[in-house]
C-alpha cells in the first residue's frame, strides 16, 4: 500500500513497519524506531506503492503524535499526489506523563490513514506552515543581529542606516560558504 523513508535516517520501510489499527488506520511507534530522539526525525517521505491506487476521492493522511498531545495533520497523498517529502514539526509533549496499561510511557508516533480528501485540510496547509516558520526564523535572524549594532535614544532603539545591507549580505555570504546553513532555517 505505501512505504516510507526518513531522509539520512532509514531505508525505505514498508507497511509492515506500521501497527495496523483497523483496515484503514496504522501507526508507527517511534520510540521503536529511535527512542527518545523522535523529535530529530524532522521530515518523512512517504509514497505509494506502484501496486496500489487510491480512490480518486481518497487520500492517504500524514499525523504525527508527541507523547500526551493530540494527532497533528502533516499533509497527505493522493492519485495525483502519489508522494511527499513531509515536514514533521512536533508538537511540545502535552501535560503530565501518561502511561499505557502496562505501565510503559506513551511515546510519540506516526500516524497514517486513508480518508475523504475533502474532509483533509487543504494540502497547501503543511507548505504554507513550513514558509511561515521559515519567514520567522529569517526574521529572528535579522532582528539578533541588528539588536546586537542597537544603540537607545530615550525609548527609541537606534540602528546604523546601512544595517540591512550588513545583515543581508552577511546572510548572503554564509548561504553560499555553508549549503546546510539554510536548511536550518527550514526546520
Amino acid at each position: 500500500m505505501f512505504g516510507v523513508v526518513f531522509p539520512n535516517r532509514s531505508f525505505p520501510m514498508d507497511i509492515s513497519t506500521f501497527a495496523q489499527i483497523d483496515p484503514t488506520h496504522w501507526v508507527l511507534d517511534m520510540s521503536t524506531f529511535v527512542g527518545e530522539a523522535y523529535d530529530s526525525i524532522r521530515e518523512v517521505c512517504i509514497f505509494l506503492l506502484n501496486n496500489f491506487t487510491l480512490p480518486p476521492d481518497k487520500a492517504l493522511a500524514v499525523y504525527i503524535q508527541s507523547p500526551g498531545s493530540p494527532f497533528l495533520f502533516c499533509g497527505a497523498l493522493t492519485l495525483t499526489r502519489p508522494s511527499a517529502v513531509l515536514s514533521l514539526p512536533w508538537p511540545e509533549p502535552g501535560g503530565q506523563l501518561q502511561l499505557t496499561a502496562d505501565a510503559t510511557p506513551i511515546s510519540a508516533k506516526i500516524g497514517v490513514s486513508v480518508e475523504d480528501l475533502a474532509t483533509l485540510p487543504s494540502l497547501d496547509v503543511a507548505a504554507g506552515q513550513k514558509i511561515e516558520r521559515l519567514a520567522l526564523k529569517v526574521g529572528e535572524n535579522l532582528f539578533n543581529f541588528m539588536q546586537s549594532f542597537c544603540g537607545v535614544d530615550g525609548s527609541k532603539l537606534v540602528v546604523p542606516m546601512d544595517i540591512l545591507d550588513r545583515w543581508f549580505k552577511k546572510f548572503q555570504e554564509r548561504a553560499k560558504r555553508d549549503p546546510e546553513y539554510l536548511k536550518g532555517f527550514a526546520l
